[in-house]
């Protein structure tokens, strides 16, 4: 189900109820962007260790937005069957108040979610608001001083129109006429009232459904009065819970503390602290610790995937759909027909009829389709035979099952294999690295070195002196290979990396333990010479 601002505020009370009543959540979110280009630096790389990587995602965050969050409500039935409602979120950032926020678009991005039949009208036009904590804050300081403004361009031309409108309109009104402002979005809504508020003092407006706000002229006395009413729309507090739009559903999600499913979630995670909660601490720790206090149980179905193909013999396929269409055959458990059932809710149902790959309902769907399966699977598989599994088993029996995957997110190409955000981080088992000595190529470069061996396969490289790079791979075929293509090359001697014998600074230590040492051999042999007697 799509979901934009017009509808959101309807759908909310619905949204906690069933977020309550969830057996877990499936999420998936599309932005604007994934890796900055600046600095030039920024890319992943296979160098990286956790809190370095996090710095990196920590910059391309504060350029990029969010365009969709995918969030699947998985309600667990009788007989080991979960009803699902998934959503769409087209979400916009807040343009209420003093701040205009800024954001990047990505060429790459933006031209892979048009393939993929990306709205971007919903995004533009009825995106959802959000904001975190201080942008909250900074809001609501300006609401009680009155130093309210409006900072979109479109914003003041909306606003120009309205009161336009409103003027030709009171002239000859009498009082208790109304008329009607049609076509407003979300926050268009409560920005026209505000301003029209603050311009007249004999008008009075009121929100309506689908974009409407009704305006009446009133007396100054009728005008004080409902300023002093409960049922006044713009009070305070409701435009702040106006403002935060979906960060309302946000702080449910929070609060409900369901289990959190994603697939390679760790840039999900951080817009999901960025945007909704606080900007990214600097310390990649605490960022660990703020996201466990918020979401204490994570499934990671990267991680569990990747762990199934090592022990089960899982068929090696790349994106999550693929994943989702393995699982689903009969092929992995042709002895255990009775794995979990998962109906999509009528209101959601045209991802049965329709596969939506990289729409963010449909991936929050999978992710939490893959995680059951998964969990099944493990769960059968750990029991050794099929008569000791029960017909029903609880979610909690799945999370046994999955308890060495919990907290545990997918690290991509990087010094760990994934991120423990209940404790410490698993290294990664990578092949060892090599070491590239230049001979007869002056001023080569890391780039140059990549250009080499890319034809070849892919490594990661970096500048270890003047003349000597180290090379990183995940792949021990790629290692194999490039010692045995490179062992008679004329330019490059290519060998495993020894920090003993290849280091700079253990060289360094060498050389300066040598002079000492040598120092020290002359000054014995010079002071000990005996002296001749005259």
């Amino acid at each position: 189900m799509d979901v934009g601002a017009v509808g959101f505020g309807r759908l909310l009370p619905g949204l906690r109820d069933r977020v309550r009543s969830a057996a877990f959540l499936g999420l998936d979110m599309e932005f604007t962007g994934l890796h900055s280009a600046v600095p030039q630096n920024n890319q992943p790389s296979l160098f990286d260790s956790p809190a370095e990587r996090y710095l990196k995602v920590r910059q391309s965050v504060q350029r990029f937005t969010v365009t969709q969050l995918g969030l699947a409500i998985f309600t667990k039935e009788n007989s080991n069957k979960y009803v699902v409602h998934s959503y769409n979120f087209f979400l916009f950032p807040s343009t209420l108040g003093v701040t205009d926020v800024e954001f990047t678009l990505s060429a790459s991005s933006i031209q892979f979610l048009s393939h993929y039949g990306f709205d971007f009208n919903k995004f533009l036009k009825d995106g959802i608001l959000y904001m975190n904590e201080v942008q909250e804050e900074s809001l609501s300081q300006h609401l009680s001083e009155g130093s309210w403004r409006v900072c979109s361009a479109v914003g003041r031309n909306v606003m120009k129109k309205a009161i336009d409108e409103v003027t030709r309109w009171i002239v000859a009104a009498e009082e208790g006429e109304t008329m009607t402002l049609k076509d407003l979005s979300g926050s268009h809504m409560l920005e026209v009232q505000l301003v029209l508020r603050q311009a007249l003092q004999n008008v009075w407006t009121q929100p309506l459904e689908d974009g409407e706000v009704v305006v009446k002229k009133v007396s100054l006395q009728q005008r004080r009065l409902l300023e002093n009413s409960s049922y006044d729309y713009c009070r305070k507090e409701l435009i702040l819970t106006s403002a935060r739009g979906f960060t309302n559903l946000f702080q449910i999600l929070v609060e409900a503390k369901k289990p959190l499913v994603g697939h390679n979630m760790f840039m999900d995670l951080c817009h999901l602290h960025d945007k909704f909660y606080k900007p990214l601490p600097e310390s990649y720790e605490e960022f660990k610790r703020n996201i466990h206090n918020l979401f204490p149980v994570l499934i990671d179905t990267k991680t569990v995937t990747k762990s199934i193909w090592r022990n089960h013999r899982f068929p090696r396929v790349s994106t999550l759909l693929e994943v989702y269409e393995v699982l689903c055959s009969n092929n992995l458990n042709p002895t255990d027909p009775m794995g979990p059932v998962i109906t999509l809710a009528s209101d959601c149902s045209r991802y049965a009829e329709k596969k939506s790959p990289h729409e963010a309902g449909y991936d929050a769907f999978l992710c939490g389709s893959v995680l059951l399966k998964s969990a099944h699977l493990l769960l059968h598989r750990v029991t050794k035979c099929s008569d000791t599994v029960e017909a029903d088993p609880s979610f909690s029996q799945y999370l046994t099952a999955l308890a060495e995957y919990l907290n545990k997110v997918n690290f991509i190409r990087g010094g760990a294999s994934s991120i423990n955000f209940s404790g410490e981080d698993v290294p990664s088992q990578h092949p060892p690295p090599l070491v590239v000595r230049v001979r007869g190529w002056p001023q080569m470069n890391e780039r140059q070195i990549y250009q080499e061996l890319k034809a070849l396969c892919r490594f990661d490289v970096r500048r270890l002196s003047e003349n000597q790079f180290i090379l990183l791979s995940n792949k021990f075929k790629h290692v194999r290979r490039v010692l045995r293509n490179y062992k008679h090359h004329p330019h490059l001697q290519i060998s495993v990396y020894r920090h003993w014998r290849h280091s700079p600074r253990v060289n360094c230590l060498l050389q300066v333990s040598g002079i000492v040492a040598l120092w020290s051999l002359l000054a014995f042999v010079l002071g000990g010479r005996p002296c001749c007697s005259s």
